[in-house]
């Protein structure tokens, strides 16, 4: 489904560049669609362990795994080209995490630097899958005026039977 579902969309939004962010990975099955495409990745992982394998997984490779919060990375203000998310946000405690997420994201993006996201829809069905895990999904519906508040533009947003994505780009 990657492959034929999340990749072809991801190339036609728009161009990653040559140094993408990668919110929240996992075990970073979309890490090695992207390293694919782009110079340099930069894989945020919170989760230690999973962290710590996907670094030993990808050692040698144009990756770099850190293990940090995705709200507060460290990293440089305006390095990125383009910043993903793959059904990470529903895993945050918060509707104001998910607003300290954008906030970082425009703030490390370049200027004119994509921000590309696919999150789960707020359906019985998932919220089932997550009994023992947090599931707060992103509501589609106040998405648009959120990015916009954390100063992006040019947002594109598709719901479709389970999850949405959207495309933001940052003001040059």
């Amino acid at each position: 489904m990657l492959e034929t579902d999340l990749l072809p969309w991801v190339l036609t939004v728009g161009d990653l560049g040559d140094d993408v962010l990668e919110m929240g990975p996992g075990p970073g099955l979309t890490t090695d669609l992207l390293r694919q495409r782009a110079t340099r990745v930069t894989a945020v992982e919170v989760d230690a362990d999973l962290a710590r394998l996907l670094e030993e997984r990808l050692a040698g490779t144009n990756v770099r795994v850190l293990h940090a919060d995705a709200t507060s990375t460290g990293l440089p203000t305006g390095r990125f080209s383009a910043a993903t998310s793959f059904s990470m946000m529903h895993h945050m405690p918060s509707p104001q995490d998910h607003d300290r997420l954008f906030a970082e994201v425009h703030r490390v993006l370049r200027p004119e630097g994509i921000f590309l996201a696919v999150d789960a829809l707020d359906l019985d069905f998932l919220r089932q899958g997550h009994i023992d895990d947090t599931f707060n999904p992103v509501d589609p519906d106040t998405l648009s005026e959120r990015l916009e508040s954390a100063g992006f533009t040019g947002i594109h947003l598709e719901r479709m039977d389970y999850q949405f994505r959207f495309a933001a780009a940052k003001r040059g």
